[in-house]
């Protein structure tokens, strides 16, 4: 005897993030073991480092609890995704940028209290020079958007409804980014 089974259907992206909302946190893993590479490879591409990936990556799916009730069905589970974890990149770099200036703030006490040649001073003003013009080559919002577009794929529809920002501003923010990586990338082959 012959018996049929039934084909269990998994449940999709929609069905998993509204099990969520009510509660249903095993769903939870489910998002997660669907979408953790994409959301860890995008983190990475915005440039945040291996051991903070991680970190990022969880903080990400954790984040879809709170989320989870604000979601809009319209919109397609891995933008959403990749859109909260815009939001925590930037908290991230936020918090990084607050503990940098109170470490150079620290440096600088340091520095004042050693006695300074004119040679050292010229120095540290060079490579405190050339590390700023390098920090500030692609703002992160403009490095948001460019990763979005051009390495997801993304349209500029979708990357505005990501970020809660008009389509024009995603497209000055793309057009800026690949200006400026143009522009660096050239600057450095000349000698």
């Amino acid at each position: 005897m012959i018996r049929l089974l039934r084909s269990h259907r998994a449940p999709s992206d929609k069905e998993l993030i509204a099990q969520v909302a009510n509660g249903q946190f095993e769903a939870l893993g489910e998002l997660f073991d669907r979408y953790e590479a994409d959301v860890r490879r995008f983190i990475g591409r915005l440039g945040v480092g291996t051991g903070d990936a991680d970190d990022l990556v969880q903080l990400t799916f954790l984040e879809v609890i709170q989320a989870a009730e604000r979601f809009d069905a319209s919109f397609p589970v891995k933008n959403w995704l990749l859109g909260l974890a815009v939001v925590l990149v930037r908290r991230h770099r936020r918090a990084a940028a607050r503990a940098a200036a109170s470490v150079v703030t620290w440096a600088r006490s340091l520095l004042a209290e050693a006695p300074s040649t004119p040679g050292t001073a010229l120095d540290r003003d060079q490579e405190l020079h050339r590390f700023q013009t390098a920090y500030a080559q692609l703002s992160p919002k403009k490095r948001e958007v460019f990763t979005l577009i051009a390495l997801e794929g993304l349209s500029g529809e979708e990357v505005a409804r990501a970020l809660g920002i008009p389509v024009a501003t995603v497209r000055t923010r793309l057009h800026n980014a690949r200006r400026e990586l143009r522009f660096s990338l050239s600057s450095e082959d000349e000698p």
